[in-house]
C-alpha cells in the first residue's frame, strides 16, 4: 500500500489561502475572470511557494525566504503623494507619467492629456470589471504567475494603433506609500501595432522601512515591422521583496531592445518570457544588478526563438557586494522551423568581497541544424593590476574602484540608445557607488 506524500504548508501558503478566500469576492472581474482566478490559486495550491527542488527557482528559495502573507494594501488616498517623488531620477526627461500607487493606477495624478491619435490608455481594473482578457497567460508554469493570476486588480491598459510613433516614452511609475506590511499585485498589457514606435520605461520604489511585497506582471505584445524599446529599473525599499513577470509575444522585423536595472529590493527576482515569433526580428536584451548588504536578486530568463532568421543578443552583468547575491538564469530555445538563428547570449559577475555571491546557469536547447548559438559566464573580482594603475597615478582607492565598476557596467548602459536615459542611469550607479563609502 503507497501512502500519499503531502509537503506541509508553510505559514505563509495558509496565509495566502486565507488571503484568497477572504479577497476573491471583491475582486473586478466577471465570471470569466473569476473561473480563471479560481483555477490560477487552485494550481498555486498544488505546488506551494517555489522552493529550491524546481530547476527554475534553485537559487531563490521563496518557501525559505517568504515567512508569512502580508495583507493586501489598503486603498491609499493617492492625492497625499509627493509628485516629484516617484521616478525622481527621470523627471526631466519628458516622460509620460502613469503613476500606480500601492499597486492601484491613479489617473487623476498621471499624464493622460493629449495623447497621440492612436493610443489608448485605461485602467486595467476597469478592463477585468468588462472581464476582458487581461490577467497573465500561461500561469501553470510559474506559481509566482498562478499567484499574480488570482490576485492582480489593478494595473493598466494601453493600446498604440499601427504607424503610431510615440514622440514621449511611456512611464509606469510604480510607487509603494505604505508603512504596514502589504502586498501588491499588479497586472498591465500593452500592445503595439504594426510598424509603431513606443518606449516604455519601469520603475519601482518604495520605502526603506517597510516590509512589503509586490507580485507585478506585464503582457506584451509587439506586432511586426515595429520598434520597441523597454528599460525596467527596480530600486524598491531595503526590506521589499519584488517578483515581476514579463510575457512577451514579438512579431517579423521587430527591432526589440530590453534593459533591466536593479539596485534596490530585498528579494527580487525578475523573470522574462520572450517569445519571437515572426522572422526576421532583431533582439537585445541586458540586464544588470548592483547589489550591496544581503540583497538576493534573481534574472531568468527564457528566449524562445519560433520563426527562422531571428537574431537575439543577451548581455547580464552584476556587481556584487558585502554578503549580497546575484543569480542569472538564461535559457534560449531555437525551435525545430528556427534556421538561419543566431543567438549569444553572456553572463558577467563582479565580486567586491569574500562573501559575495554570483550564480550564473545559461543555457541553449536548440531543435534546429542550421543555427549559430553560443553562451558563456565569468565571475571574478576587480583587476588588481588595473587597480594599482590607477592608483599609482594618484587616485584614492574607492575613486579608482569606482572607476572600474564604471566601465564594467557601462557596456549594457551604452546599449541605450537615449543619450538622457544614459545619463540617468550613471547618475543612479554614481549614488549606488557613493554609498560604498
Amino acid at each position: 500500500m503507497n501512502a500519499e506524500i503531502r509537503p506541509v504548508k508553510t505559514a505563509a501558503e495558509i496565509g495566502l489561502a486565507d488571503l484568497f478566500a477572504a479577497a476573491r469576492q471583491t475582486l473586478p472581474g466577471g465570471s470569466r475572470t473569476e473561473a480563471l482566478r479560481l483555477e490560477a490559486f487552485d494550481r498555486f495550491s498544488e505546488s506551494g511557494l517555489p522552493h529550491a527542488r524546481l530547476e527554475g527557482w534553485k537559487y531563490t528559495d521563496l518557501r525559505r525566504l517568504v515567512r508569512d502573507a502580508k495583507p493586501l494594501a489598503p486603498l491609499s488616498d493617492a492625492s497625499k503623494v509627493d509628485a516629484a517623488v516617484p521616478g525622481a531620477a527621470l523627471a526631466d526627461l519628458g516622460l509620460r507619467r502613469l503613476l500606480i500607487v500601492d499597486g492601484v493606477f491613479a489617473p487623476d495624478l498621471s499624464d493622460l492629456a493629449s495623447l497621440e491619435a492612436g493610443v489608448s490608455i485605461r485602467s486595467a481594473t476597469e478592463a477585468l470589471a468588462a472581464d476582458e482578457s487581461v490577467l497573465l497567460s500561461g500561469a501553470e508554469r510559474d506559481p509566482a504567475a498562478s499567484l499574480n493570476r488570482a490576485f492582480a486588480a489593478s494595473g493598466v491598459v494601453i493600446a498604440v494603433a499601427p504607424d503610431v510613433v510615440l514622440e514621449r516614452p511611456i512611464h509606469l511609475a510604480y510607487v509603494t506609500t505604505t508603512g504596514t506590511p502589504s502586498a501588491m499585485f499588479t497586472v498591465s498589457r500593452l500592445e503595439v501595432g504594426e510598424r509603431a514606435r513606443v518606449t516604455l520605461i519601469e520603475t519601482h520604489e518604495g520605502p526603506d522601512l517597510s516590509d512589503y511585497q509586490v507580485n507585478t506582471a506585464l503582457q506584451l505584445t509587439v506586432a511586426d515591422d515595429a520598434e520597441f524599446d523597454r528599460i525596467k529599473l527596480t530600486g524598491e525599499g531595503a526590506a521589499a521583496l519584488h517578483i515581476a513577470t514579463l510575457q512577451a509575444e514579438i512579431g517579423a522585423r521587430v527591432r526589440y531592445r530590453e534593459f533591466g536595472f536593479t539596485t534596490g529590493g530585498a528579494v527580487v527576482r525578475n523573470q522574462l518570457l520572450v517569445t519571437l515569433a515572426g522572422k526576421g526580428t532583431d533582439a537585445q536584451i541586458h540586464q544588470a544588478s548592483l547589489l550591496a548588504g544581503r540583497q538576493h536578486a534573481d534574472t531568468t530568463l527564457v528566449i524562445d526563438h519560433v520563426a527562422a532568421g531571428s537574431q537575439s543578443r543577451e548581455v547580464f552583468k552584476a556587481v556584487v557586494d558585502d554578503e549580497a547575491r546575484a543569480v542569472f538564469q538564461g535559457k534560449i530555445t531555437v525551435q525545430q522551423g528556427a534556421q538561419q538563428t543566431d543567438a549569444r547570449m553572456m553572463a558577467r559577475a563582479l565580486l567586491l568581497s569574500d562573501e559575495a555571491i554570483a550564480n550564473c546557469k545559461p543555457e541553449l536547447e536548440i531543435f534546429a541544424d542550421d543555427v549559430q548559438c553560443g553562451h558563456g559566464t565569468t565571475t571574478g573580482a576587480l583587476d588588481d593590476q588595473l587597480k594599482f594603475y590607477l592608483m599609482a597615478r594618484g587616485i584614492p582607492e574607492k575613486e579608482a574602484e569606482a572607476l572600474l565598476i564604471q566601465a564594467f557596467v557601462g557596456e549594457v548602459i551604452d546599449a541605450i540608445d537615449r543619450e538622457d536615459l544614459r545619463g540617468a542611469l550613471s547618475r543612479i550607479m554614481t549614488d549606488w557607488l557613493k554609498g560604498r563609502g
